[in-house]
């Protein structure tokens, strides 16, 4: 995939910046990830708000931009709000709310978007219910609740709300279940979009970190392949390992095609977008899931060890391929549409 020139601007000023906040370092701050480094993308490069119009403090630009920056933050592994932010800055945009956004785009303040939940809303203005997988709800100042149409805004230190942390595979992303009892709300809108648009923006988001992994998991093998010795020459020479390595590169080529496909179609408004998140969720999962067991293999004993990086992406891998559906659940909603 051929980004323009400014894309790859934005690509490398994103990328440099990230190459100096290791995600091994980050994971073991109290955040589970370094809040400065995300106010330093927030306000210098301004990735919160990429996707969301200047009047409400964004840079105006679409999801193509804000796609960019996820790829690389996947890339790295680099924890932090990135992927929520999109999601949740997403949908308030399609509420038309101007209350919260500004914050938001400036990094000033956090929101975590649950959306795949059971809520119900009392006419008195509460919301009590659970949600399951609910990303920086542990460090989000609001939780914007959707139900259907309809999206509140709860704060996270208001009477009634318990954020319980997850057990994670991967520990570069945290996850948490959120509980409301009977929780004071702000009705943002009973027009914030409908659950399958925002499955489908999620897919198509976390596609982006899934081809960024993989492209980096892809290009650690290789180099490792042509540096590592074994019967005096480099193993990378060995055909069997380079027809693995051919395979991995179709995958990522694929998986590219897939995910690129997806976001120009969301960002158009196109009527097959829900096909093709779908299928850029499908062909992402799986070939990180390949390219990553693909690095783990070729690593030999190093890459199970804690001080390298294999692993890591391996379970970024297993762990992305269970986040918003998994693989089969998405081929059963692809043979539906499809065959239907």
């Amino acid at each position: 995939m051929e980004l323009s020139e400014e894309h790859r601007a934005l690509r490398d000023a994103v990328r440099g910046l990230l190459a100096g906040y290791p995600a091994r370092a980050a994971i073991e701050q109290p955040a589970g990830y370094d809040p400065g480094l995300w106010q330093r993308l927030c306000k210098e490069i301004g990735v919160a708000g990429l996707a969301i119009p200047e009047a409400y403090g964004g840079a105006g630009a679409t999801l193509l931009e804000s796609h960019v920056v996820l790829a690389e933050w996947g890339r790295q592994l680099t924890p932090g709000p990135m992927l929520g932010s999109v999601l949740a800055t997403q949908a308030l945009l399609r509420a038309g709310d101007d209350e919260l956004l500004p914050a938001l785009c400036a990094g000033d303040r956090i929101a975590a978007l649950a959306w795949q939940g059971e809520f119900a809303t009392a006419g008195t203005g509460r919301v009590s219910g659970v949600a399951h997988q609910v990303m920086d709800a542990e460090t989000a100042d609001v939780l914007l609740i959707a139900t259907g149409d309809t999206l509140s805004e709860v704060a996270t230190n208001a009477p009634g709300v318990t954020v319980e942390p997850a057990d994670v595979l991967d520990a570069t992303r945290r996850l948490a279940t959120i509980r409301l009892d009977n929780v004071a709300a702000r009705h943002v809108s009973d027009h914030a979009g409908p659950p399958a648009w925002r499955r489908d923006l999620a897919c198509v988001a976390l596609s982006a970190e899934q081809i960024g992994a993989a492209s980096r998991a892809f290009e650690l093998t290789h180099e490792y392949v042509q540096q590592r010795v074994q019967f005096g020459r480099p193993i990378g020479s060995f055909q069997v390992l380079q027809h693995r390595l051919a395979e991995a590169y179709l995958r990522l080529e694929a998986a590219t095609t897939a995910s690129w496909t997806a976001a120009e179609a969301l960002v158009a408004g196109d009527p097959e977008a829900g096909t093709l998140a779908a299928m850029a969720k499908v062909h992402c999962s799986e070939s990180l899931a390949a390219i990553a067991g693909e690095m783990v293999q070729m690593h030999g004993g190093l890459a199970i060890t804690w001080e390298h990086d294999a692993h890591l992406y391996l379970r970024r891998a297993y762990a992305d391929a269970q986040l918003f559906g998994a693989p089969g659940e998405h081929l059963d909603r692809l043979a539906t549409t499809l065959l239907a």
